[in-house]
């Protein structure tokens, strides 16, 4: 598999001259005049926007979170990185005239195939009332090998450093696979008695126990031992790149198997924006795009993460056995006293079903009843959890609620 992004990347190289013509020709359009608006001309644009669109890019999209409602102002925001490390920055969202100071709330995003601009809308709803920061991780084909290998430990060991830089007082909110070294950060830092413990933390859709409600996702991952993801899935950045020769669990490898699940969804989502591109519709085809101009964004994770993940998440589910480590020293959820928890998941969550995250109430044997809440949202699948009408009216409420009575 070590030729795999050699011919991804070959095959990318290929349709580079088409997509440049289509681009041109996009680029063309406005000049036509009134002859852009006949059925031949709008559905040749549309197939050239529909063809120029189905493309993976390599870089972070922008936040492009200039300002934001916060109490009865709009108010302009900034972002600001904290501390840059070698895979990820510490993102501060930056709020300027802020009357009175709000709860500091560190979002930690998955390193799972998309960049933490996934959570964009996330961030844009916490900003109403919080001081908001996010894990803001880097593709790994852009860290050269000098910096040195990235494992799951180095993640538990990245989200204890960014609290420590918070300092005490802030909270956590955690979405998806990142859940798991989120919890374990939070149990070693109550532990150790670090005064930067976070007091409360949110966990949304996260696979904290896999084997209460195997989905699709759960099933795949325990279908083959550890060694066939590390000889199949496994390969090295080329050489072009600032991390050639780094291994690395392809970012479009993801996608592709995300996309596999849902393949006929996709392909419908691109012919109706054909259609509507084709049918002068710009505004509604705008959603779609803007939706898949996200999701073509492509991370490529450290060989080491996504295997040890896949590993001691997935396969032997270490956290729910009271079995995982973090560099030798056991994770003792029992530990966690004064954080209170929270635990979101979605009725429809297909990738992370329910009961999965519920898990993480059992194993906070050290916490009080009434440090403990968990909300189940009708109606919602994985990404309506942390994204869209569902999680603005009814999750975010009940977050905002748990940050404020721990604040």
């Amino acid at each position: 598999m070590m030729m795999l992004y050699n011919g991804y990347q070959a095959l990318e190289d290929m349709l580079a001259p088409a997509r440049f013509g289509a681009e041109l020709a996009l680029g063309l359009r406005d000049k036509l005049g009134p002859m852009v608006d006949l059925p031949m001309p709008r559905r040749m644009f549309a197939l050239m926007d529909v063809f120029q669109g189905a493309r993976l890019t390599h870089k972070r999209p922008a936040y492009g979170i200039e300002q934001v409602r916060s109490g009865n102002a709009l108010v302009a925001v900034r972002e600001e990185v904290l501390l840059d490390l070698p895979f990820g920055n510490l993102l501060h969202f930056a709020k300027d005239e802020v009357e009175t100071e709000q709860p500091r709330v560190l979002l930690v995003a998955p390193m799972s195939g998309h960049f933490a601009t996934l959570l964009r809308n996330t961030v844009r709803t916490l900003l109403r009332d919080h001081d908001v920061y996010i894990t803001d991780w880097k593709n790994a084909r852009d860290v050269p090998l000098s910096a040195g290998k990235f494992g799951f430990d180095d993640y538990v060991d990245y989200v204890i450093t960014f609290f420590q830089e918070l300092g005490p007082g802030a909270h956590m909110l955690s979405v998806c696979q990142p859940c798991v070294p989120a919890f374990a950060a939070v149990a070693l830092m109550a532990e150790d008695g670090d005064a930067a413990t976070p007091r409360s933390m949110t966990l949304m859709g996260g696979p904290i126990d896999p084997r209460a409600a195997p989905t699709v996702v759960n099933e795949l991952s325990n279908e083959r031992p550890i060694d066939w993801f590390e000889n199949h899935l496994i390969t090295r950045v080329p050489l072009r790149y600032p991390g050639a020769g780094r291994q690395v669990y392809p970012g479009f490898l993801q996608l592709s198997a995300f996309m596999s699940m849902n393949l006929e969804r996709h392909g419908a989502q691109h012919r109706e924006l054909y259609q509507l591109l084709a049918d002068g519709k710009d505004a509604e085809a705008a959603k779609i795009k803007s939706f898949y101009q996200e999701y073509f964004a492509v991370l490529d994770m450290t060989a080491e993460f996504y295997l040890e993940t896949v590993d001691r998440v997935f396969q032997r589910a270490l956290l729910a056995k009271g079995e995982l480590k973090h560099r030798d020293r056991p994770v003792n959820p029992g530990a966690i006293r004064k954080t209170a928890l929270l635990t979101v998941e979605g009725e429809k969550d297909d990738i992370c079903a329910v009961g999965q995250t519920a898990a993480a109430h059992a194993l906070c044997t050290g916490l009080r009843p009434h440090l403990k809440r968990h909300h189940l949202q009708i109606g919602a699948g994985h990404y309506g959890v942390f994204s869209g009408s569902k999680w603005e009216k009814e999750v975010f409420p009940q977050v905002r609620n748990m940050i404020l009575a721990m604040n």
